[in-house]
């Protein structure tokens, strides 16, 4: 058993506690994604869902978990019997129904017997991975659903009265202009989601559109980026939805609070292969890999790879990264009384530069990104890991 970090031993109170569950199933594997996964079969289902009941056995749960996410891979794959078997363990080990629980579905895994499965274990907010609208863009992403296959899904998700349902949205895809870009936003809005995700579509190693980009079938275009994404905050802001996150957008009351809770630097553990955890202060991932999972479960222990002690230097570091992503910004103040043996002359000295240049403003204490600073996000995210080297 991992003892307690010095970073946890001094916190005041407990943090939400956010479970993840991952599940690795995917019929085939989309162009983009780098994510663990494989293909189900009767065998590795079953073993998968015995491996998560006996790793959650092995966590010692000091408190009930707040939120509940269903990532994957594709939860949806999993038959409407085995989704009551994951959440049933999910009930037991979290401490009963958490305020918030997510599932991720692929338009094509939806079904009104899944849904029906979900509902009755209490599940409140379904994030769907539409990706696009148009069949052209569609293919280009490797996906395996048809335009018609989300709208009925939709339909069917909005039926079985879910209490919050999210579109995830790519851009930038080869091939796609600024108006079909337009045209996915609209049609997504159509449909009045509560909440919407827009990603801008990333060249991982070990993807099929890496190996494009490598091999110049597809191209870079940062300029087109930065006009996708203020295409994307102008629009939804029009149309009700509030951006919270670089990439997030919601109605009132709709925000993703497990997330949220994670961009705080808050406490999760991850189940199932591949899955992260950050809990009693430390940070670990599970080994990506099914089979290696369940042999070191076998054996009564969790198949933790390389954990990272969370000291004070680390959490404010990415509180500081992963806040500024975040619309509301971050608190100084708090995070200098949570983490005070932070580098804080570097910081100030990188918040008073980033307000002189435009990129950031300060009010009460608090520093948070402009528009300009949104869009280099991921650099100034840079400069913080320097200022804390």
């Amino acid at each position: 058993m991992l003892e307690l970090a010095p970073a946890q031993a001094k916190a005041q109170g407990p943090p939400p506690l956010g479970l993840y569950v991952h599940v690795p199933f995917c019929a085939t594997t989309c162009d983009y994604c780098a994510f663990y996964q494989t293909q189900p079969t009767a065998e590795t289902v079953r073993g998968f869902l015995a491996g998560v009941a006996r790793e959650a056995d092995l966590v010692v749960w000091n408190r009930p978990a707040d939120t509940v996410f269903w990532g994957g891979g594709t939860p949806g794959m999993l038959a409407p019997r085995a989704l009551t078997e994951l959440g049933e363990v999910v009930l037991r080990q979290g401490g009963g129904r958490p305020g918030e629980w997510s599932v991720e579905m692929a338009p094509a895994s939806v079904t009104p017997q899944r849904l029906a499965a979900l509902k009755d274990l209490g599940v409140t907010r379904i994030s769907m991975g539409v990706q696009s609208f148009q069949p052209a863009l569609l293919e280009a992403l490797g996906r395996q659903h048809t335009r018609q296959q989300a709208l009925r899904a939709y339909a069917w998700v909005r039926a079985a009265g879910f209490a919050s349902v999210n579109f995830d949205l790519i851009f930038a895809i080869p091939g796609q202009t600024l108006e079909a870009w337009r045209a996915d936003l609209d049609a997504a809005m159509e449909f009045q989601p509560d909440h919407i995700s827009t990603y801008c579509l990333t060249f991982e190693e070990d993807t099929a559109l890496f190996v494009k980009l490598s091999q110049g079938r597809v191209r870079l275009d940062v300029e087109k980026e930065a006009a996708f994404y203020t295409e994307a905050w102008e629009r939804l802001e029009a149309a009700g939805y509030a951006q919270y996150e670089i990439s997030n957008f919601a109605r009132a009351g709709h925000q993703c609070r497990h997330n949220l809770n994670t961009w705080r630097m808050a406490e999760w553990v991850g189940l199932g292969p591949s899955a992260a955890s950050q809990y009693a202060g430390w940070r670990s991932s599970n080994v990506a890999d099914l089979a290696q999972w369940r042999t070191d479960l076998a054996a009564g222990r969790r198949a933790l790879t390389e954990p990272v002690a969370l000291t004070p230097r680390i959490l404010a570091e990415d509180s500081l990264i992963f806040g500024l992503r975040m619309n509301e910004g971050v608190a100084l103040p708090a995070l200098r009384t949570r983490f005070p043996e932070a580098p804080w002359e570097k910081v100030d000295a990188l918040a008073e530069r980033l307000v002189q240049e435009g990129f950031a403003v300060t009010e009460g204490g608090g520093l948070r990104l402009t528009l300009r600073g949104r869009l280099v996000a991921d650099a100034v995210g840079g400069q913080i890991m320097d200022a804390f080297d």
